[in-house]
């Protein structure tokens, strides 16, 4: 089957599910279009009882897309700069303190917090794994999904500094855990590799500290470039041109490609620069299309995560395992926020309970998924994928669809 042909499925596909969420069920975007892919592949798994073509069908379109790929190295940049365009830079800078210890201190934390309980518990249950592997499913499980996030927040009507902590949050501890996790994985392929605390410490300022500067740097090109013309259509194609051009320059040079397509799309975003750079028109047309790609590349990745239960497995003790690893994941990351919630406490006004909140409303995504098939099979990749599969849908699904119930059970507003 051609990428043409795989493309127009997943369009078509996407727009009939949007078109009966948006119709009937009316639910949020992403949950609504992840549940009923879930459904279509419960239909198509029952068909194959008494006809398996369909089935060979869907597994073959399924298996010729490799997630991995598509998310990380396509999709995620686009999704990532798309987000932070229209994220009010100034409200986060107001949050800069705990967004950069949440990102930072709250990843390592929970990275180590859920890789050390995974690594006893799934030995426990006679799912052997090593403490290396724990840990990379750790940093994979520990970011929040700015994707997933966003526009499940807005909805809720989430105070709006606690939902800018929760989006800024989410928009650098991405980056920053694809970071931790690339390492560990640098670690885990070469066993004799350069274990020392200075060079992990170097692989991570490199990644980290070069992604930010590319980030700053690819932003006041775009904003140069665009600040010299006044025609919508090339400043369209510029900011289109950044995004895949510098996530490209990110891969090559080593730096971390998320981050600095946060930090670009923040620069860009930002009012003063806005205003300096773009005519009305060109910013309406810019906003517009940012927010129509938004739209549909979120659309083709829920439908695809709700389609990839088709080919992982699913043994009885993965989905145990995944079910007992659901409640440590929010414990993890509750304790991990409670830190930088202590220490800012007196320093800046906190809404009642944002640790709580900020726990149940941080979403894992479609990053950790495919963070988790970029494993090789010596890295136990069967059960890890398995495990953060089930994490995965509950935290879209249930936190997704309960988030506002939680807000006002909660008393927030």
């Amino acid at each position: 089957m051609s990428i043409f042909q795989i493309i127009t499925i997943l369009f078509v596909i996407s727009a009939l599910f949007s078109y009966i969420n948006v119709r009937f069920f009316k639910l949020p975007t992403t949950i609504g279009l992840m549940i009923m892919a879930m459904i279509f592949t419960l239909c198509i798994t029952i068909s194959s009882l008494f006809t398996d073509v369909l089935l060979k069908e869907a597994v073959a379109i399924i298996n010729s897309i490799d997630f991995k790929e598509v998310l990380m190295d396509v999709m995620l940049s686009f999704l990532l700069f798309a987000g932070a365009l229209h994220t009010n830079l100034t409200h986060i800078k107001t949050q800069r303190y705990p967004i950069f210890l949440f990102a930072t201190f709250g990843v390592l934390v929970s990275t180590f917090l859920i890789g050390t309980i995974a690594f006893y518990l799934l030995n426990f249950m006679h799912l052997p794994i090593s403490y290396l592997q724990a840990l990379l499913f750790g940093a994979l499980i520990s970011p929040t999904d700015p994707i997933a996030v966003l526009g499940i927040l807005k909805k809720a009507g989430a105070p709006k500094n606690l939902e800018t902590k929760i989006v800024g949050e989410s928009l650098f501890n991405d980056g920053i855990g694809v970071v931790i996790f690339l390492t560990l994985f640098q670690l885990a392929a070469s066993p004799e590799a350069d274990v020392s605390l200075s060079h992990i410490g170097f692989l991570f300022l490199e990644e980290v500290g070069g992604g930010i500067l590319l980030g700053l740097g690819l932003g006041y090109l775009t904003y140069w470039l665009l600040k010299s013309i006044d025609n919508y259509e090339t400043e369209v194609m510029l900011t289109i041109a950044m995004v895949s051009g510098g996530y490209l320059l990110a891969s090559s040079l080593h730096f971390s490609g998320p981050l600095a397509m946060v930090v670009a799309g923040l620069f860009i975003g930002s009012d003063n620069k806005r205003t300096t750079s773009m005519s009305e028109v060109t910013e309406r047309y810019v906003d517009k299309f940012w927010e129509l790609l938004d739209i549909l590349l979120n659309a083709i990745l829920f439908v695809l995560i709700g389609l990839e239960v088709l080919i992982l497995s699913f043994e009885g003790n993965f989905v145990l395992a995944g079910l007992i690893l659901i409640p440590v994941a929010l414990l993890c990351r509750y304790l991990a926020l409670s830190g930088p919630i202590i220490l800012l406490k007196k320093r800046l006004n906190f809404v009642p309970n944002t640790g709580l909140i900020m726990t149940w409303g941080g979403l894992r995504g479609g990053i950790s998924i495919a963070l988790a098939l970029s494993l090789t099979d010596e890295m136990n990749r069967e059960l890890i994928v398995a495990i953060t599969y089930i994490i995965v849908v509950f935290s879209i699904i249930v936190q997704g669809l309960t988030v506002e119930k939680v807000l006002k059970w909660l008393k927030v507003s």
